[in-house]
């Protein structure tokens, strides 16, 4: 068969948001946060604290009704409403969008909804050696079955075994879930348009735990790590080190670099002619984002001056991670898009005040007004489009989203060179003042 390389233009959609232990509801609206209007190729979307970081979540057993919410809002919102209560099994109120107050809704019941909708599996591999050793009906379909140890630095747990089921329930449906994962407070979700699932392959996940000690869950990333086509593709979700005190940015420096160090992705295909990265570095496409938690290196009493003024290029200044980034001690090599927007933390609940302007609070509670939310990407042909703040105020956090234009190698087999243009307009996904980025 003969084959013909180009390089294709995707819309990826990037999100982070802390949402500061806060169980949603089934009213909150996320249309606004995710951009459905622009209707990306590709949504990634990371959540930091979706349960209170308490010993019993910690240390016993994480609670994933929280989780179950988000995805069931997620899906609602890039979906719509959809009522899959006819599916055997499932009570009337448990609907992935419609309600979402089922009784004790779980990640696991929701996904295994998603695999009961549709009966295809995810690819495993797509290596192009092993598309032309099959017929083209029914090429790389999966490798040869590989032993892969589910642990922490597995693909998905239980009910969700390598390869995992995606959901293609209807034609309505625009986007179908790739993957998601929790690891305590953490927990990520990858979301594609339906069309382009079947180009997906080598999933794999590695969650990396950098809290209590060095190894509990509360803090640390959930990395994905999969193929589009003929590119690898990384994201890393993470809720890096607290703390304002002076030194603190250092423990977040070492969290990125034992990141860095110790994620390892397990090999799943057995083709020996396989390029698939094991590490985060060796990819391709690299997103970055979560609730880094680098502060602002001032006192107080400053930085709420120049809050009251408004005044963010004199705070960006003194923003830590700028500062580690330039000194090269942290993400060295790593681009970050211009900020035009205000400190994302830490404001009162249900409120647009942060606590540095005088709400009464303990003293051990006050924190000084920072850009703790970020995105970041490494390597080649990603271009940033837009990098904004959402307002919702929903926790003491601000989300925060960007866009990228990412090129793709593709690779079409038994036809000449054809590129779909994908209807999408960039004017429409860049917001004012930051239409360019250094």
């Amino acid at each position: 068969m003969s084959s013909c390389e180009a390089v294709q233009n995707f819309n990826v959609f990037a999100a982070t948001w802390n949402v500061g232990g806060q169980c949603p509801s089934g009213n909150l609206d996320l249309s606004d946060f995710l951009q459905v209007r622009n209707e990306p190729d590709m949504y990634v979307l990371g959540f930091q604290e979706i349960v209170p970081l308490n010993a019993g979540n910690v240390l016993v057993l994480e609670d994933n009704e929280p989780a179950a919410k988000w995805l069931a809002l997620i899906n609602q919102s890039l979906n719509g409403p959809s009522d899959f209560s006819s599916n055997k099994g499932l009570k009337p109120t448990a609907s992935l969008g419609g309600s979402l107050y089922f009784q004790k809704p779980s990640l696991k019941k929701i996904k295994k909804t998603f695999k009961k909708l549709n009966g295809k599996r995810l690819k495993s591999c797509n290596c192009i050696l092993e598309m032309e050793r099959k017929a083209a009906k029914d090429f790389c379909f999966r490798c040869q079955e590989s032993n892969v140890n589910l642990d922490d630095s597995s693909t998905e747990e239980e009910d969700d075994s390598y390869p995992i089921s995606v959901a293609l329930a209807t034609n309505q449906m625009k986007y179908s879930l790739v993957t998601c994962k929790q690891m305590v407070g953490i927990f990520v979700s990858v979301w594609m348009k339906k069309e382009l699932i079947q180009y997906v392959g080598h999933l794999r996940i590695c969650c990396t735990s950098r809290g209590i000690m060095g190894c509990l869950g509360n803090k640390g990333c959930i990395s994905v790590s999969m193929s589009f086509y003929q590119t690898s593709f990384c994201f890393i979700c993470s809720h890096l080190a607290s703390g304002e005190k002076e030194g603190d940015e250092l423990r977040r420096n070492l969290d990125v670099i034992e990141i860095l160090k110790n994620t390892q992705f397990p090999k799943i295909c057995k083709n020996q002619y396989s390029r698939m990265p094991d590490k985060i570095l060796d990819h391709d496409r690299i997103i970055w984002f979560g609730d880094l938690n680098y502060r602002i290196s001032l006192s107080r009493d400053v930085a709420k001056r120049l809050v009251e003024m408004k005044d963010w290029p004199a705070l960006f200044n003194k923003d830590q991670l700028k500062m580690e980034r330039e000194a090269g001690r942290v993400f060295k090599g790593w681009k970050e898009g211009k900020i035009y927007f205000a400190s994302t933390y830490k404001y009162a609940f249900n409120s647009d005040t942060y606590y540095a302007e005088g709400v009464k609070v303990s003293k051990n509670k006050r924190r000084t007004p920072a850009w703790c939310d970020r995105i970041l990407w490494h390597g080649r042909g990603i271009q940033q489009l837009s990098y904004v703040r959402k307002e919702f105020k929903f926790s003491d956090h601000r989300p925060v989203c960007a866009t990228f234009l990412v090129e793709v190698e593709v690779v079409f087999r038994g036809q000449k060179k054809k590129v779909s243009t994908f209807n999408f307009q960039i004017h429409d996904l860049v917001p004012t003042r930051t239409s360019y980025y250094s």
